[in-house]
Protein backbone atom coordinates (compact mmCIF):
# COMPACT_ATOMS: atom_id res chain seq x y z
CA UNK A 1 0.00 0.00 0.00
CA UNK A 2 2.71 2.44 0.76
CA UNK A 3 4.53 1.65 -2.62
CA UNK A 4 1.10 2.39 -4.69
CA UNK A 5 0.71 5.44 -2.56
CA UNK A 6 4.33 6.71 -3.30
CA UNK A 7 4.20 5.71 -6.89
CA UNK A 8 0.94 7.44 -7.37
CA UNK A 9 2.31 11.22 -5.29
CA UNK A 10 4.85 10.80 -7.75
CA UNK A 11 2.87 10.94 -10.79
CA UNK A 12 0.71 13.59 -9.42
CA UNK A 13 4.36 15.64 -8.68
CA UNK A 14 5.15 14.65 -12.51
CA UNK A 15 1.75 16.07 -13.60
CA UNK A 16 1.68 19.27 -11.54
CA UNK A 17 5.61 19.98 -12.76
CA UNK A 18 3.81 19.70 -16.61
CA UNK A 19 0.88 21.25 -15.96
CA UNK A 20 0.75 23.65 -13.35
CA UNK A 21 -2.23 26.05 -14.71
CA UNK A 22 -4.75 23.24 -14.41
CA UNK A 23 -4.29 22.69 -10.90
CA UNK A 24 -4.73 26.67 -10.08
CA UNK A 25 -7.48 26.22 -12.15
CA UNK A 26 -9.41 23.14 -10.03
CA UNK A 27 -8.23 25.32 -7.26
CA UNK A 28 -10.27 28.29 -8.24
CA UNK A 29 -13.44 26.03 -9.08
CA UNK A 30 -13.40 24.53 -5.98
CA UNK A 31 -13.50 27.76 -3.97
CA UNK A 32 -15.92 29.01 -6.42
CA UNK A 33 -18.26 25.88 -5.90
CA UNK A 34 -17.84 26.77 -2.16
CA UNK A 35 -18.76 29.97 -2.32
CA UNK A 36 -22.02 29.02 -3.93
CA UNK A 37 -23.09 26.37 -1.44
CA UNK A 38 -22.32 29.05 1.23
CA UNK A 39 -24.48 31.56 -0.47
CA UNK A 40 -27.06 28.19 -0.05
CA UNK A 41 -26.77 27.49 3.17
CA UNK A 42 -26.69 30.91 4.80
CA UNK A 43 -30.60 31.99 4.02
CA UNK A 44 -31.40 28.43 5.41
CA UNK A 45 -29.16 28.79 8.28
CA UNK A 46 -30.57 32.14 8.86
CA UNK A 47 -34.08 30.88 9.00
CA UNK A 48 -33.34 28.06 11.04
CA UNK A 49 -31.36 30.54 13.51
CA UNK A 50 -34.71 32.79 13.64
CA UNK A 51 -37.03 30.15 14.38
CA UNK A 52 -35.20 29.82 17.88
CA UNK A 53 -35.11 33.42 19.01
CA UNK A 54 -38.23 34.27 21.32
CA UNK A 55 -40.47 37.34 21.33
CA UNK A 56 -40.19 37.01 17.00
CA UNK A 57 -37.09 38.60 16.59
CA UNK A 58 -36.35 39.10 12.85
CA UNK A 59 -32.92 40.77 13.23
CA UNK A 60 -30.14 40.18 15.67
CA UNK A 61 -26.58 41.98 15.95
CA UNK A 62 -25.33 38.76 17.13
CA UNK A 63 -23.90 36.44 14.30
CA UNK A 64 -24.10 33.42 16.54
CA UNK A 65 -26.71 31.25 14.61
CA UNK A 66 -28.21 29.42 17.56
CA UNK A 67 -28.81 32.68 19.79
CA UNK A 68 -27.67 32.29 23.62
CA UNK A 69 -31.45 32.58 24.58
CA UNK A 70 -32.78 29.91 21.97
CA UNK A 71 -35.83 28.18 22.97
CA UNK A 72 -37.99 25.84 20.86
CA UNK A 73 -41.36 28.04 21.77
CA UNK A 74 -42.14 28.69 18.20
CA UNK A 75 -42.21 25.08 17.30
CA UNK A 76 -43.99 24.05 20.19
CA UNK A 77 -46.80 26.58 19.37
CA UNK A 78 -46.94 25.56 15.81
CA UNK A 79 -48.05 22.46 16.51
CA UNK A 80 -50.07 22.85 19.21
CA UNK A 81 -51.71 26.75 19.33
CA UNK A 82 -52.13 26.63 15.03
CA UNK A 83 -53.51 24.16 12.87
CA UNK A 84 -50.51 23.62 11.32
CA UNK A 85 -50.87 19.96 11.16
CA UNK A 86 -54.66 20.08 9.30
CA UNK A 87 -52.26 22.52 6.71
CA UNK A 88 -50.16 19.98 6.09
CA UNK A 89 -52.45 17.19 5.51
CA UNK A 90 -54.41 19.15 2.69
CA UNK A 91 -51.32 19.92 1.01
CA UNK A 92 -50.33 16.42 1.51
CA UNK A 93 -53.48 15.09 0.37
CA UNK A 94 -53.83 17.66 -2.99
CA UNK A 95 -50.15 17.04 -3.62
CA UNK A 96 -50.06 13.51 -3.63
CA UNK A 97 -53.17 13.36 -5.90
CA UNK A 98 -52.22 15.84 -8.12
CA UNK A 99 -48.99 13.51 -8.71
CA UNK A 100 -50.53 10.34 -8.83
CA UNK A 101 -53.01 11.62 -11.35
CA UNK A 102 -49.53 13.23 -13.20
CA UNK A 103 -48.14 10.20 -13.22
CA UNK A 104 -51.14 8.36 -14.49
CA UNK A 105 -52.71 11.03 -17.38
CA UNK A 106 -48.57 11.79 -18.68
CA UNK A 107 -47.22 8.07 -18.46
CA UNK A 108 -50.62 6.63 -21.08
CA UNK A 109 -50.63 10.37 -22.89
CA UNK A 110 -46.69 10.40 -23.19
CA UNK A 111 -46.96 6.46 -24.58
CA UNK A 112 -49.63 7.51 -27.33
CA UNK A 113 -48.01 10.45 -28.61
CA UNK A 114 -44.85 8.59 -28.77
CA UNK A 115 -45.93 5.17 -29.99
CA UNK A 116 -48.95 6.39 -32.25
CA UNK A 117 -49.57 8.15 -35.20
CA UNK A 118 -53.39 9.75 -35.19
CA UNK A 119 -54.96 12.94 -37.27
CA UNK A 120 -53.94 15.94 -35.12
CA UNK A 121 -51.09 14.86 -33.22
CA UNK A 122 -48.59 17.22 -34.32
CA UNK A 123 -51.44 20.14 -33.80
CA UNK A 124 -51.94 18.21 -30.40
CA UNK A 125 -48.12 18.36 -29.50
CA UNK A 126 -47.85 21.71 -30.55
CA UNK A 127 -50.84 23.03 -28.40
CA UNK A 128 -49.15 21.45 -25.81
CA UNK A 129 -45.88 23.57 -25.74
CA UNK A 130 -47.95 26.39 -26.45
CA UNK A 131 -49.66 26.23 -23.18
CA UNK A 132 -45.98 26.40 -21.58
CA UNK A 133 -45.79 30.60 -22.87
CA UNK A 134 -47.93 31.64 -20.87
CA UNK A 135 -47.66 31.52 -16.65
CA UNK A 136 -50.11 30.32 -14.53
CA UNK A 137 -51.54 33.13 -13.03
CA UNK A 138 -52.55 34.10 -16.23
CA UNK A 139 -54.74 30.79 -17.13
CA UNK A 140 -56.14 32.18 -13.44
CA UNK A 141 -59.19 34.17 -14.94
CA UNK A 142 -60.90 31.48 -17.28
CA UNK A 143 -59.95 28.52 -15.50
CA UNK A 144 -61.51 30.28 -12.04
CA UNK A 145 -65.02 30.93 -14.30
CA UNK A 146 -64.41 27.24 -15.51
CA UNK A 147 -64.51 26.35 -11.91
CA UNK A 148 -67.03 28.39 -10.61
CA UNK A 149 -69.96 26.97 -13.61
CA UNK A 150 -68.70 23.51 -12.48
CA UNK A 151 -69.28 24.60 -8.83
CA UNK A 152 -65.55 23.19 -7.97
CA UNK A 153 -64.45 26.91 -6.24
CA UNK A 154 -63.43 26.05 -2.67
CA UNK A 155 -63.08 22.25 -3.14
CA UNK A 156 -60.22 19.73 -3.42
CA UNK A 157 -61.25 19.04 -6.53
CA UNK A 158 -60.85 22.20 -7.84
CA UNK A 159 -57.87 23.10 -6.90
CA UNK A 160 -56.29 19.67 -7.49
CA UNK A 161 -57.80 19.77 -11.39
CA UNK A 162 -56.15 23.28 -11.69
CA UNK A 163 -52.81 21.86 -10.72
CA UNK A 164 -52.92 18.56 -12.47
CA UNK A 165 -54.03 20.86 -15.50
CA UNK A 166 -50.61 23.01 -15.04
CA UNK A 167 -48.52 20.16 -14.83
CA UNK A 168 -49.74 18.03 -17.67
CA UNK A 169 -47.80 19.69 -20.65
CA UNK A 170 -44.67 19.82 -19.51
CA UNK A 171 -44.70 15.77 -18.32
CA UNK A 172 -46.11 14.63 -21.78
CA UNK A 173 -43.52 16.20 -23.87
CA UNK A 174 -40.76 14.91 -21.41
CA UNK A 175 -42.87 11.19 -21.20
CA UNK A 176 -43.21 11.29 -24.98
CA UNK A 177 -39.27 12.24 -25.36
CA UNK A 178 -37.95 9.52 -23.11
CA UNK A 179 -40.26 7.02 -24.52
CA UNK A 180 -38.70 7.88 -27.82
CA UNK A 181 -35.44 6.68 -26.26
CA UNK A 182 -36.61 3.05 -25.64
CA UNK A 183 -36.70 0.97 -28.77
CA UNK A 184 -39.84 -0.60 -30.25
CA UNK A 185 -38.51 -3.99 -30.59
CA UNK A 186 -38.76 -4.45 -26.71
CA UNK A 187 -42.29 -4.21 -27.48
CA UNK A 188 -42.36 -6.12 -30.24
CA UNK A 189 -40.38 -8.98 -28.47
CA UNK A 190 -43.04 -9.02 -25.62
CA UNK A 191 -45.70 -9.28 -28.20
CA UNK A 192 -44.24 -12.24 -29.89
CA UNK A 193 -44.02 -14.10 -26.44
CA UNK A 194 -47.98 -13.84 -26.15
CA UNK A 195 -48.03 -10.26 -24.26
CA UNK A 196 -50.91 -7.80 -25.01
CA UNK A 197 -50.13 -4.27 -25.82
CA UNK A 198 -51.31 -3.32 -22.24
CA UNK A 199 -48.55 -6.37 -21.03
CA UNK A 200 -45.66 -4.75 -23.19
CA UNK A 201 -46.16 -1.42 -22.04
CA UNK A 202 -46.61 -1.95 -18.15
CA UNK A 203 -43.94 -4.84 -18.19
CA UNK A 204 -41.12 -3.48 -20.77
CA UNK A 205 -41.86 0.32 -20.76
CA UNK A 206 -42.41 1.48 -17.94
CA UNK A 207 -39.38 0.09 -15.69
CA UNK A 208 -37.26 1.21 -18.47
CA UNK A 209 -39.19 4.32 -18.13
CA UNK A 210 -38.71 4.59 -14.38
CA UNK A 211 -36.16 7.94 -14.06
CA UNK A 212 -39.09 9.67 -16.56
CA UNK A 213 -41.92 8.90 -14.28
CA UNK A 214 -39.68 10.08 -11.56
CA UNK A 215 -39.57 13.62 -12.99
CA UNK A 216 -42.70 13.96 -13.96
CA UNK A 217 -43.74 12.49 -10.44
CA UNK A 218 -41.24 15.35 -8.73
CA UNK A 219 -42.84 18.26 -10.90
CA UNK A 220 -46.24 17.56 -10.25
CA UNK A 221 -45.48 17.31 -6.89
CA UNK A 222 -43.62 20.53 -6.70
CA UNK A 223 -46.07 22.04 -8.46
CA UNK A 224 -49.03 21.27 -5.86
CA UNK A 225 -46.81 21.87 -2.80
CA UNK A 226 -45.47 25.31 -2.71
CA UNK A 227 -48.18 27.15 -4.85
CA UNK A 228 -49.93 30.07 -3.58
CA UNK A 229 -51.47 32.08 -5.78
CA UNK A 230 -54.33 29.80 -7.26
CA UNK A 231 -54.51 28.52 -4.53
CA UNK A 232 -55.41 32.07 -3.10
CA UNK A 233 -58.37 32.24 -5.12
CA UNK A 234 -59.83 28.97 -5.31
CA UNK A 235 -59.67 27.62 -1.45
CA UNK A 236 -61.97 30.69 0.88
CA UNK A 237 -62.65 28.01 3.52
CA UNK A 238 -59.71 27.84 6.32
CA UNK A 239 -60.04 24.24 6.84
CA UNK A 240 -58.92 23.38 3.63
CA UNK A 241 -55.92 25.79 3.16
CA UNK A 242 -52.22 24.33 2.08
CA UNK A 243 -49.36 25.13 3.77
CA UNK A 244 -48.77 28.27 1.56
CA UNK A 245 -52.05 29.66 2.67
CA UNK A 246 -51.12 28.85 6.22
CA UNK A 247 -48.26 30.30 6.40
CA UNK A 248 -49.77 33.62 5.19
CA UNK A 249 -52.19 34.28 8.80
CA UNK A 250 -49.19 34.64 10.37
CA UNK A 251 -48.57 38.31 9.02
CA UNK A 252 -51.22 41.06 10.22
CA UNK A 253 -50.74 44.49 8.77
CA UNK A 254 -49.34 45.69 12.51
CA UNK A 255 -47.11 42.55 12.55
CA UNK A 256 -45.49 39.38 12.00
CA UNK A 257 -45.22 36.33 13.89
CA UNK A 258 -41.39 35.46 12.83
CA UNK A 259 -40.66 32.58 14.58
CA UNK A 260 -43.66 30.86 13.86
CA UNK A 261 -43.22 31.77 9.96
CA UNK A 262 -39.32 30.73 10.03
CA UNK A 263 -40.14 27.27 12.28
CA UNK A 264 -43.35 26.31 9.59
CA UNK A 265 -41.13 27.49 6.26
CA UNK A 266 -38.71 24.75 7.80
CA UNK A 267 -40.84 22.40 8.41
CA UNK A 268 -42.55 22.80 4.89
CA UNK A 269 -39.33 22.22 3.11
CA UNK A 270 -38.05 18.91 4.72
CA UNK A 271 -40.76 16.65 2.41
CA UNK A 272 -39.62 18.43 -0.80
CA UNK A 273 -35.70 17.98 0.10
CA UNK A 274 -36.72 14.31 1.34
CA UNK A 275 -37.94 13.49 -2.12
CA UNK A 276 -35.41 14.97 -4.11
CA UNK A 277 -32.97 13.09 -1.80
CA UNK A 278 -34.25 9.42 -2.16
CA UNK A 279 -35.07 10.05 -6.28
CA UNK A 280 -31.80 11.40 -6.61
CA UNK A 281 -30.31 8.54 -8.53
CA UNK A 282 -32.90 8.91 -11.35
CA UNK A 283 -33.05 13.16 -11.89
CA UNK A 284 -30.04 12.99 -14.40
CA UNK A 285 -31.25 10.29 -16.69
CA UNK A 286 -34.42 11.15 -16.42
CA UNK A 287 -33.55 15.07 -17.08
CA UNK A 288 -31.26 14.47 -19.65
CA UNK A 289 -32.81 11.23 -21.81
CA UNK A 290 -36.00 12.60 -22.05
CA UNK A 291 -35.23 15.51 -23.62
CA UNK A 292 -32.95 13.28 -26.26
CA UNK A 293 -35.64 12.90 -29.02
CA UNK A 294 -38.85 15.00 -29.09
Amino acid sequence: MNSKSAILRRRGMRLWRRNPKSKIVSLLLYFLLIGFTLAVLYPIVNVFSISLRPADRLLSTSLRIIPADASLHAYVTLFTQTPFLLWFWNSVLISATVTITGVILASTAGYAFSRFSFYGKKSAMVGLLVTQMFPPTMLLLPMYIMLLKLHLINSYLGIIVIYTSTALPFCVWQMKGYYDTIPYSLEEAARIDGSTRWGAFRRVVLPLAAPALVITALFSFMTAWAEYVVAAQVLQDTSLFTLPLGLKQFESSMSTQWGLYAAASLIISIPAVALFLILSKWLISGLTLGSVKG
